[in-house]
């Protein structure tokens, strides 16, 4: 403590004497501080977040309105580039390499657009997710609000524009003989699970990604391959009949591919349980729940290092 004396100068002074052999912590606690940017405990973490609802709805759709704002067509390549997708995969692999072997067209057109669409929510949920600390260093560094929600917050700008693609997707349905059924329904726990699923992957990439922004790099390698492996383009149980039946068991339960089977089982009428794996709700909900719960912990145990060093 110090106090300026008649001519200028400084003098320091003693703490007062009630003070004397108190620890730095002790010291803390009688005068009510606390460490900056320190970790709050998981509930209250929760309750930070919840306090931010607002913020990260607003902050999803003004990132959606910005993404394709410098595009002529603007928000129609939100659907646009899934679509041209689906055209090159159906004339490679429809076509060409004929991995709709097994299916009528009138099913693997659908059984494609659906896949490569719901693939997309999760592809781009993740893709934002390892981006999110590295692309947003100033507003981490410059205000104090919980970082889970740049990477929730992204996941739900990915399921806006997931949605307003499920039109075309049931546009798609439609045109090829599927009609409205009590099991379209089943279409939404399918993508509030995915949802619960992509924004923990999406937590525990943008973890890593903060540590190591090259990650990010190395990404697009990583989800082609998951792509590829999850039957986005072919039926995983009908291109590997004549393989072990773990391999396609091991295929069929990866969540990407869960999540495809469970809303193409929901639209597509001639898409039967045979083409599910046994317990197939009870694995998306196991999904969701261990990497939704899982990655926003593994998140929240790190939440002093962001935007540091």
């Amino acid at each position: 403590m110090s106090d300026t004396t008649h001519d200028g100068a400084l003098a320091t002074s003693k703490p007062p004497s009630d003070d004397a052999g108190l620890s730095p912590a002790e010291l803390a606690r009688k005068y009510g501080l606390s460490v900056s940017g320190a970790r709050p405990s998981l509930g209250g973490y929760v309750r930070q977040l919840w306090g931010r609802r607002h913020f990260i709805m607003a902050f999803s759709r003004a990132k959606l309105v910005a993404q394709y704002s410098q595009a002529k067509l603007g928000q129609i390549w939100q659907v646009a580039t899934p679509l041209l997708n689906a055209l090159v995969y159906y004339l490679i692999f429809g076509l060409i390499l004929n991995a709709g072997r097994g299916m009528e067209k009138s099913v693997y057109i659908p059984f494609l657009v659906m896949g490569i669409f719901v693939f997309t929510f999760t592809q781009n949920s993740l893709m934002a997710g390892v981006r999110a600390i590295p692309t947003n260093l100033g507003l981490v560094r410059a205000l104090h609000f919980p970082r889970a929600s740049l990477p929730i917050s992204f996941s739900m700008q990915q399921l806006q524009q997931l949605l307003y693609s499920m039109i075309v997707v049931l546009i798609v349905a439609v045109a090829f003989g599927n009609y409205p059924a009590l099991s379209w329904l089943l279409v939404v726990p399918a993508l509030v699970l995915q949802f619960g699923f992509n924004t923990g992957l999406a937590l525990i990439f943008a973890r890593m990604g903060s540590k190591t922004p090259d990650l990010a790099q190395l990404m697009p390698f990583l989800t082609r391959t998951w792509m590829y492996a999850s039957g986005v383009m072919f039926s995983i149980s009908t291109m590997l009949k004549d393989k072990p039946a773990w391999i396609s068991d091991v295929l069929q339960w990866n969540p990407a591919a869960i999540y495809m089977d469970l809303v193409r089982y929901a639209l597509i009428k001639d898409y039967g349980a045979e083409n599910l794996p046994p317990h197939v709700w009870a694995f998306a909900v196991g999904w969701a729940v261990v990497i939704g719960v899982g990655g926003f912990v593994y998140f929240w145990k790190a939440e002093e290092r962001y935007g540091r060093g």
